[in-house]
């Protein structure tokens, strides 16, 4: 490198010299991190690397040698710190573009390439700042001219959107980028003349006004509204740098709100972007979609980013060029943002340096305007990025992509390296020196407010944002670190990654079940057991911190996900869609003593291995597929509460008997049964047949206040933990009475009801999750939750006895409910209290007035399940 970067005698080119092999280094680290990447990213070397960006590094390193041998050939007594400050931000700024858009990439190596060149012929003109101040009014007005002319002949390079280039055939240049730097020259030789003349404000300011407001006027109607904010800024600056009058800056926070506050009746842009600035939350897929995103960019990165070529940045929208800075944020951390800001700053101070030692009044004027130029659009950028400022759509100097752009930092960079090198001429005197200390003072605020802006999303805010279901990183992420398998009870998977590393999919093997194991997309985020159970399937729980973090530093990676054991029964499950088939209902089976769902069926259901194809008709149609009616939905009592209430009743004494409207069975009461009472007319017959005068009868015989008790004893109001989204009942004041008329409930709370009566009175608190097969301890079981008492014990195993099939050890009731809205069918059954094995609880709803189907469905599935010999492993489609 030092044939490229030879040390020079002096100081300061020893200093430059040893800033530039520097930024050469980083420039080369990154470009290589950038090449492993692919690598790193899928843990072989069997990836494709990446090499194009390689041309870039190439023309960087030739641009920036040549125009360090010259400087030292040229300028012996210029400051050292420009050029490598510069270089440095202009090569970050292009890896992370050739990493983000190749295409874009090699463009602005074209750039980089002509801004070097004009640099270099720069050098060549004689005395180009005095050409610079002589045809002060010729600059402005050509650059007034050329962003007139995009009004007529204007494009837009990408396709559609705002015409503010000129150029055609992949050259473009915005002129409205110039055009700020000819403003600073403009005003800084007319104000370095005028103010030695002695007269009125008025007469000194009046051609400033004019020709400053015919610019504002162009860029209002081309709606670049965050260059004419630029141009107020500046013009405001450079007028209070050369009155010393605090006036002026008053006047200057005054133009600007009433500026801010008129935009934003006039343009819609503006007020889309307030909006956006003050509350992104509210619409954060939508007006908000790229602050929010780019704060989510930021959080990513935390302390030291995920690394070169190893973050999600393209997610940011336009990320190469207005969010560029989240971009490298993201992969350089909070560190990386903190030295962007510093070099930054590095930059503005040396040429505020060199405004203070300039050798007149209006190179002063240049070097402190142009500076303010480059911290200003930084600070407003950077500051739209990190939610600090809204968004005003200007580039980041020397970083984003932009040829406009880059061609006038550069032309910037050469005049501030100029006028810091005043061949030995003494600095011009400086009465107020006020204003420039204020101006320094404020750039290093607003840079470090922006440093505690990246700290508070980078550091505090990181762990929220990280998790949010619309952050798609972590999704994403998943592509290349298998997410772990969710089992069935025997060890078959049931939702499992296909796939290679870096294609990685999920696919649910049991597509019935999609409503409970839910999805793990990237648009789409999170949903059902891929949420609960989100930290053991992607290996962020269960894991040692050590592997956590040892994956998180070389791979910037999770470790690989954890298995999950569920509870649910592949072959019953299968079973269970059999049997509701073309039903519009819900089904769940459980362990009735330890809580464990053996099968949860919710018909219709949407397929989400058809996620990306079927989501905006599942969202459309009517039968609600996407709604699991198993947890979610809720339905009406009706004579379903039949066998707890008889239970509850024989637990006070001994039964009296039927009321007369059961005198015989031409009598409305058993008309109105769901099914025909088998046998003799008793008790247990009539509540088995769903007959509603048997509820009535044993409601009046418990009296409200034992009936609304029974109801909280049995959880009915009560939302059930389990780790899915459920139904939370409406009624949570304890002192209300809970009424069969005006009680809903869902067909979990319905089975969990049905296992008091399997198991002795007691329900269990619902289980899905059954264990986790973790590295260091294999198989893990995980805790569930407490049983309570809910009936008493010796009539629990009276009336499940007598409610018992006469050919099995089973127990079942079917019965109508109905509201104003629908009219459902109930089927409850299980094991009877005595059964010596595994006690089943089983609860049906089909949103349909047929207890023959009802009933049907409960006899088959408790049968199946005693008798598993005759199930088929395999899924069954109904």
């Amino acid at each position: 490198m030092n044939h490229l970067f030879p040390q020079s005698v002096s100081p300061r080119d020893q200093t430059q010299s040893r800033l530039m092999l520097l930024a050469a280094g980083f420039v080369f680290l990154y470009a290589a991190a950038l090449t492993l990447a692919p690598a790193v990213r899928l843990h072989t070397w069997q990836a494709e690397l990446r090499w194009a960006h390689w041309l870039g590094v190439a023309v960087w390193v030739s641009t920036f040698a040549l125009l360090h041998r010259l400087l030292l050939r040229q300028l012996p007594d210029r400051d050292p710190y420009l050029l490598p400050a510069a270089a440095l931000l202009t090569g970050w700024g292009l890896m992370t573009i050739w990493r983000l858009e190749p295409q874009f990439g090699l463009r602005q190596t074209l750039w980089l390439a002509i801004s070097g060149g004009v640099f270099a012929l720069g050098l060549r003109i004689p005395e180009p700042l005095r050409l610079l101040r002589r045809y002060k009014y010729l600059w402005l007005t050509s650059g007034l001219l050329l962003t007139a002319l995009t009004f007529f002949i204007g494009v837009y390079p990408a396709g559609a959107g705002p015409e503010l280039w000129l150029g055609c055939c992949g050259v473009y240049l915005q002129p409205s980028e110039p055009l700020k730097l000819l403003l600073v020259v403009y005003l800084s030789a007319y104000l370095a003349d005028a103010l030695w003349l002695k007269f009125n404000w008025v007469s000194l300011l009046s051609p400033t006004l004019v020709l400053t407001g015919a610019a504002l006027a162009l860029l209002l109607a081309q709606r670049d509204l965050g260059t004419a904010l630029i141009f107020l800024t500046l013009y405001f600056l450079i007028l209070y740098l050369a009155s010393g009058r605090a006036r002026v800056m008053a006047a200057a926070v005054g133009v600007v709100l009433a500026a801010a506050v008129l935009g934003s009746l006039l343009f819609d842009v503006i007020q889309t972007r307030m909006a956006a600035w003050l509350n992104p939350w509210a619409d954060p897929s939508g007006r908000s979609f790229q602050i929010v995103q780019s704060i989510m960019a930021v959080a990513a990165g935390s302390l030291m980013g995920s690394g070169p070529g190893l973050g999600s940045p393209g997610l940011v929208p336009v990320a190469h060029s207005d969010f560029i800075f989240a971009a490298i944020a993201e992969e350089m951390g909070l560190a990386g943002s903190l030295g962007l800001l510093a070099v930054v700053g590095l930059f503005v101070s040396r040429g505020l340096r060199a405004a203070l030692h300039a050798p007149s009044n209006y190179q002063r004027y240049l070097a402190a305007g142009l500076s303010a130029y480059i911290g200003v659009q930084s600070i407003l950028i950077i500051g739209g990025n990190l939610r600090a400022l809204p968004l005003t759509g200007v580039t980041l100097p020397y970083v984003s992509y932009g040829g406009s752009s880059l061609l006038t930092s550069f032309i910037i960079l050469l005049i501030l390296i100029l006028i810091s090198s005043p061949a030995e001429l003494e600095p011009a005197p400086l009465p107020k020196p006020a204003p420039y200390r204020l101006l320094a003072l404020g750039m290093v605020g607003a840079l470090t407010v922006l440093a505690l802006g990246a700290g508070w999303w980078a550091l505090v805010r990181a762990a929220p944002l990280s998790t949010r279901a619309d952050n798609p990183r972590q999704a994403i992420l998943d592509r290349f670190v298998g997410r772990g398998r969710l089992l069935d009870r025997s060890g078959q998977a049931l939702v499992a990654d296909v796939g290679s590393p870096g294609s990685y999919r999920r696919q649910i093997n049991v597509p019935s079940l999609s409503l409970v194991t839910g999805y793990a997309h990237p648009l789409y985020g999170l949903s059902g057991l891929e949420a609960a159970l989100n930290p053991y399937l992607r290996g962020l729980q269960g894991v040692p911190t050590s592997e956590i973090q040892t994956n998180q530093m070389l791979y910037a990676q999770r470790p690989p996900g954890l298995d999950v054991r569920l509870s649910l029964d592949r072959a019953l499950q299968a079973e269970a869609d059999r049997l509701l088939g073309e039903h519009r209902g819900a089904l769940v089976l459980m362990n009735a003593q330890t809580g464990e769902i053996l099968a949860m069926a919710s018909h219709p259901y949407a397929d989400f291995n058809r996620l990306d194809s079927d989501w905006d008709t599942w969202r459309q149609d009517p039968s609600a597929p996407l709604f699991n009616r198993a947890v979610q939905g809720t339905y009406p009592l009706g004579a379903a509460v039949n066998p707890f209430l008889l239970t509850a009743a024989a637990g006070r004494g001994p039964l009296p008997a039927l009321p007369g409207a059961f005198a015989n069975r031409s009598n409305s009461a058993i008309l109105e049964c769901a099914l025909p009472p088998t046998g003799d007319l008793n008790w247990e017959h009539v509540v088995s047949a769903g007959c509603p005068e048997a509820a009535a009868a044993l409601e009046e015989l418990l009296a409200p206040t034992a009936v609304s008790n029974l109801y909280r004893d049995l959880g009915w109001a009560e939302a059930p933990d389990l780790p899915l989204n459920v139904a939370v009942p409406p009624v949570q004041d304890a002192a209300q009475p809970l009424q069969t008329a005006s009680l809903r409930v869902s067909p979990l709370q319905m089975a969990l009801a049905a296992a008091s009566l399997s198991a002795d009175g007691r329900t269990p608190a619902p289980r899905l999750t059954v264990a986790v097969n973790t590295p260091a301890e294999g198989w893990v079981i995980l805790p569930s939750g407490p049983t309570r008492e809910a009936l008493p014990s010796q009539p629990v195993q009276d009336i499940s006895a007598r409610l018992a099939l006469t050919d099995l050890p089973l127990w079942m009731s079917v019965a109508r409910a109905a509201s104003p809205e629908q009219t459902v069918t109930w089927g409850l059954g299980g094991t009877v209290a005595r059964w010596q094995g595994s006690p089943l609880a089983l609860a049906v709803v089909i949103e349909e007035d047929n207890p023959a189907a009802a009933a049907h469905i409960v006899r088959e599935m408790l049968q199946a399940t005693l008798n598993p010999t005759t199930l088929s492993s395999s899924p069954t489609q109904p």
